[in-house]
This record gives C-alpha cells, sequence and structure tokens, in this order.
C-alpha cells in the first residue's frame, strides 16, 4: 500500500513540473512574439562575403606586430554550403597564393566560431589546424601546423 501510494505521489510529481516546464516554454515564447513552438531567430552574424586584412607567424615570447614587408595583404571570400563553411584566401608572401579552406562554424552570444583542418601540401607547411572567430565587423583566427604558427586579422572589404 505505502509502495502504491509513493508510485502515485512520483508520478503525480513528474506530470505536474512536465505541465510547469511547458507552461513556462509556451509563455516564453509569447513574451518573444512569437507562436507557441515557432524557432525564435539566434541573431547569426551575416559572416559571408569579401574580407581584407593581414596576416603572419605569430611568437609569444616577442610579441611583436605582424610584418607587413614581407606578408603585405590577406583577402579572403567566405560562403556558407551545405551548413560549411569555406574561406578563400589570397594574397603574396614572397609568392602568390590561394587556399581554400573548410571550417565548421556555430554560433555563440552574435559571434560565429570557426574551427578546421587542412593539407596546403609540403611545400606550403603540410596540415594547419584553424580557429577563429567571425562577427559582421571582424574575422580573426590563429592557424598552427607542425612547422608554424601565426594569426590572421581581417575587416570587410569595402
Amino acid at each position: 500500500m505505502t509502495r502504491n501510494l509513493l508510485l502515485s505521489s512520483t508520478c503525480l510529481l513528474l506530470t505536474i513540473s512536465f505541465g510547469l516546464a511547458l507552461g513556462n516554454l509556451i509563455a516564453a515564447d509569447e513574451s518573444n512574439g512569437a507562436e507557441p513552438g515557432e524557432k525564435i531567430a539566434t541573431g547569426t552574424p551575416q559572416v559571408a562575403g569579401a574580407w581584407t586584412g593581414d596576416w603572419g607567424p605569430y611568437d609569444p615570447a616577442q610579441g611583436k606586430a605582424l610584418d607587413k614587408e614581407k606578408c603585405k595583404q590577406l583577402d579572403c571570400q567566405v560562403v556558407l554550403e551545405n551548413g560549411i563553411w569555406q574561406a578563400t584566401f589570397e594574397g603574396e608572401c614572397g609568392r602568390p597564393y590561394k587556399y581554400t579552406i573548410k571550417m565548421e562554424g556555430r554560433e555563440v552570444d552574435g559571434t560565429v566560431l570557426f574551427k578546421g583542418t587542412t593539407d596546403l601540401g609540403k611545400k606550403d607547411g603540410g596540415v594547419y589546424d584553424w580557429v577563429g572567430r567571425a562577427t559582421e565587423k571582424e574575422f580573426a583566427g590563429f592557424y598552427t601546423s607542425s612547422h608554424h604558427v601565426g594569426v590572421f586579422r581581417l575587416k570587410r572589404a569595402e
């Protein structure tokens, strides 16, 4: 008898808790001007498009600015294809280069956080890992390989 009463009480509490949680979700949707069950836009920044800036090696021990004479300019075109971000970097650093990098991206608080790995070939340093962040005004990142560590800083191309 006590066991049945305990089981019945537990079921009743779970049902009430579920009902309250569902009611809170509906109220939250209505307070944001949305219909119940309608997804509310998160404000993912528009990061696709043209970017320009600079890049170069990073040495935390020296903490100095990028050498703009060696690697003068970096241009980048960002697109979103089938849920994967693709950035094509182009410029000159001793010789012309053009690399297309695929990166995973996720939106967090109005910023897209990126990560990816790509093989640029033995001549260009091999396998690189990339991490970065983009807002609607800034695209910055950090890259590493077995021989190189560096950063890039981009702003919207005019």
